[in-house]
């Protein structure tokens, strides 16, 4: 496999805090993209109607208390401090936030060591080999 595919994969990876975290974030993200247009439809679209806001309403607010969950069990697992969880919290509020947050999370270690793929091996030791 190659490498993109690789870190594609591993940063998805829902066996992961971070993995699961990034997804729901992704999810809550386009959940907001598909009520932003439902709301479009609804009060400015031709034709004016309201399928979107009936589907994407109650999905986002789902996806949004999700979001909140695998912030908290994040935030447990990477030890946040609270102007870190006090981000999270903004970035589910404001649309495609989540998306700037997961890459601030990223770039600051916030959601474990850079490049490190799973939650289970701690950054510095060697991997056990199979035999």
């Amino acid at each position: 496999m190659s490498d993109v595919n690789t870190a594609t994969t591993s940063t998805l990876d829902i066996r992961t805090t971070a993995g699961r975290f990034r997804l729901v974030a992704l999810a809550e993200a386009v959940s907001w993209v598909g009520l932003l247009l439902g709301m479009y439809f609804k009060y400015l679209g031709t034709p004016q109607t309201e399928i979107g806001v009936k589907i994407f309403g109650p999905l986002h607010g789902g996806i949004f208390v999700a979001f909140l969950a695998v912030a908290l069990f994040a935030g447990i697992a990477y030890k946040w401090s609270l102007p870190t969880y006090v981000w999270a919290l903004l970035a589910s509020i404001v649309p495609l936030a989540t998306v700037i947050f997961v890459i601030w999370a990223d770039r600051t270690a916030k959601l474990g060591a850079p490049g490190r793929t799973s939650d289970r091996t701690p950054a510095g030791r060697p991997v056990p080999e199979a035999t």
